[in-house]
């Protein structure tokens, strides 16, 4: 095989450490073993770019492989040469317990089909990952024949044993040196190429997908839901990459496993590994009542108790499973959390914990095109720099170069810091890297955008507090406001035809001397305390002069627009998102009053319905200066009705019959007149 640019930096950058990929999938199989274990004997005897070098390690990985592994059918014939010759040798995955009556550990051999080997207390407590999940060893394993003979004699007995484990404690450093050699670019091609995948095959957004589905490795606590069409790969990471993963099946849960044994004080997999991942999630379910409950307090605190005593745990919470539908059928139906178990799929605060919700309808089905034939890190070297990282914060990046929006709550914040520090942590494995604006600002997008999912589906729920879901960010002093949308919703910048929340408004500027018209979406949130406040970091003058206005004519007809409830017992949050070159926001007062009106009253807007007018402190409606191109513009936008002052009602006579059939013209005289014919049936 040719060596590509990036094989020959990667093999200078990191000696000893890197392997080709396509050499694991010919073990595949073969084998009864995960992939690191493969990539593990591979990485010592293959870590080299000369082919004859690596063939003559291919022999020795085939060679130990078959000598060590134990196929099916095989279970006597290694322990009959483990009585003939004394001990033997074997590659398994190796669990202890504790047995009660003796006094002493005893481990399980899956392979070999034995529950009751002894091992001594010292390497069990050097080893205490054995007591929960178990893990990947090479095991001496021997036969004392004179115990066999004792009545319940245990012959077999743990002599050593060690962890598939390539890797050593300065790892991190030799990593994070050679990522200095490569671009920001080839690293995360690099990182895709180590986990078996070739990233020239994956869509820009695929890879991003996958990059996202590293941060439970390296971020603490971090908690990730990934639901999409079957066969994308969703638990390979989490079951073949690390062994400091753990995949947990469907089926029952038990608090026991999971967080902590309450008879003998055993800590659980949350303890025990970096990951815990739930495959089909649909299909789980706890033993107990309160298992869910513990749960999300894990989920928010990354604690749980134990009768008084109060566990701490870093181990990161990975959800996957699948649509029986696509994604926009899903949102037709439902909200994207449809496929999780009942207890949570309309818990709204369970969904509040989920720090990332990772798009995956954007990763293709696995096909033998995604595999790559390149060079990349031994898996066992790639899961220990992920350990390594997971005691490190990027968050201070953000500090000072990263303001985000008003509508962003604390937990909103916690998770967005938390993606952003795992996308920086995967990006510059050295804390002394400075972040450039460009990779800071993609790490931004992508980690407001898969908080906002979540959001998204809670707004869909139906839930008051999570109406506002325009997330925004700033980068630097002086920045634009940007928003961040999901794709998977239907296009931003266009009216649709369903009606809009309540408080949230389509409404069209008729510009002025210097601007064109433009259209606005006014987005109108309100909760108990007093006053109107301005989500945007630095709203124009025009749109701020609107909204004062609009304030205190909701003050002064209160009675007439909103009947009984009193507009100064409630604060408004206001939120201006601009669609088109026309930023100031000028002539939007009768939209803004008529967002504050529905706020209030808890009462959407019709679909498809954009408002155009301003007003004065008296509360007269100011005439539009250019009437026929609001409704142009409208129509362009996908509206299918336009409110408009009354006094526009000649001007309109020229306008054309084929936006006249298509938009419907709606005139209000003052108002309460247009809050009445705006208002959702």
């Amino acid at each position: 095989m040719e060596l590509d640019d990036l094989d020959r930096k990667a093999a200078e950058a990191f000696p000893g450490h890197i392997v080709r990929k396509d050499l694991v999938r010919r073990f595949r199989g073969q084998f009864p073993v995960p992939t690191y274990v493969v990539e593990f004997m591979l990485g010592r005897y293959c870590a080299s770019t000369v082919p004859e070098e690596i063939e003559e390690g291919l022999q020795m990985v085939q060679s130990q492989l078959s000598d060590r592994t134990v196929r099916a059918g095989e279970e006597e014939l290694f322990k009959s040469k483990a009585r003939d010759r004394g001990s033997v040798r074997i590659i398994d995955i190796i669990t202890a317990r504790l047995d009660a009556k003796t006094d002493s550990y005893l481990a399980t051999l899956p392979s070999l089909r034995l529950n009751d080997v002894r091992i001594s207390d010292k390497i069990v407590l050097d080893h205490e990952r054995m007591l929960t999940g178990g893990f990947y060893a090479e095991i001496e394993l021997g036969y004392d024949a004179s115990i066999a003979q004792e009545k319940g004699g245990r012959p077999f007995e743990v002599l050593s044993l060690r962890e598939i484990q390539l890797s050593t404690r300065d790892i991190l450093e030799k990593i994070a040196a050679g990522r200095g050699q490569l671009t920001t670019r080839e690293w995360k091609d690099f990182l895709l190429r180590s986990i078996g995948l070739e990233p020239a095959a994956l869509s820009t957004r695929a890879q991003d997908a996958t990059l996202l589905r590293m941060i439970p490795f390296v971020e603490r606590n971090y908690n990730l839901i990934e639901l999409g069409p079957r066969g994308t790969g969703k638990s390979h990471l989490f079951q073949q990459v690390s062994p400091y993963a753990h995949l947990v099946s469907g089926g029952k849960a038990t608090v026991a496993r999971m967080f902590v044994n309450m008879a003998n004080g055993q800590r659980g997999l949350v303890c025990q590994y970096d990951v815990v991942c739930f495959d089909e999630v649909s299909g789980i379910s706890f033993d107990q009542k309160d298992g869910v409950n513990i749960m999300k307090g894990y989920m928010e605190s990354g604690e749980f108790s134990r009768g008084r005593e109060s566990i701490r745990a870093e181990g990161s919470i990975v959800m996957v499973g699948n649509f029986d539908v696509d994604v926009q059928h899903q949102q037709r139906v439902g909200h994207l959390f449809g496929p999780m178990p009942p207890e949570m799929r309309n818990d709204t605060a369970f969904m509040d914990r989920i720090h990332c919700y990772l798009p995956g309808w954007d990763v293709p089905k696995i096909s033998k095109e995604l595999f790559t034939d390149r060079f990349g890190l031994v898996s066992d070297v790639l899961a220990e720099c992920f350990s390594g990282l997971r005691s490190q914060s990027r968050v201070n990046v953000l500090q000072g170069r990263v303001h985000f929006g008003g509508a962003l709550s604390g937990r909103d914040q916690n998770a967005v810091n938390k993606t952003v520090s795992g996308l920086l942590k995967l990006l510059y494995p050295d804390p002394t890297v400075a972040v450039p604006d460009d990779d800071l600002e993609w790490a931004v997008r992508l980690a407001l955008e898969v908080r906002r999912r979540v959001k998204e589906q809670q707004k869909r729920i139906g839930s008051a507090e999570f109406r506002n879901t325009q997330f925004s960010y700033v980068i630097g002093l002086d920045g634009v406001e940007k928003f961040v949308s999901t794709p998977e919703l239907q296009s931003e910048d266009s009216i649709g035809s369903d009606p809009l929340p309540a408080g949230q408004v389509w409404a069209i500027s008729p510009g002025g001397q210097d601007e064109s018209t433009g259209l606005f979406r006014i987005e109108v949130t309100e909760s108990p305390g007093g006053g109107v406040r301005i989500l945007n970091q630095s709203p124009p003058g025009p749109f701020r002069e609107s909204a004062r206005i609009a304030e205190q004519n909701l003050y002064a007809r209160s009675r007439e627009l909103v009947g009984e409830r009193n507009p100064r017992e409630h604060e408004f949050a206001l939120q201006l998102r601009s669609f088109d070159a026309a930023k100031s926001g000028e002539q939007l007062g009768v939209g803004v009053l008529v967002g504050l009106c529905s706020a209030l009253l808890g009462k959407p807007l019709k679909g498809g319905l954009v408002i155009a007018g301003g007003i004065t402190l008296g509360g007269s409606i100011e005439p539009i200066h250019n009437p026929i191109d609001v409704i142009e513009l409208a129509m362009e936008k996908g509206a299918n009705a336009v409110l408009v002052p009354v006094s526009s009602r000649r001007a309109l006579i020229d306008l054309s019959d084929d936006v006249a059939t298509k938009v419907q013209v709606l005139f209000y005289a003052d108002a309460p007149d247009a809050l009445r014919k705006a208002l959702h049936d």
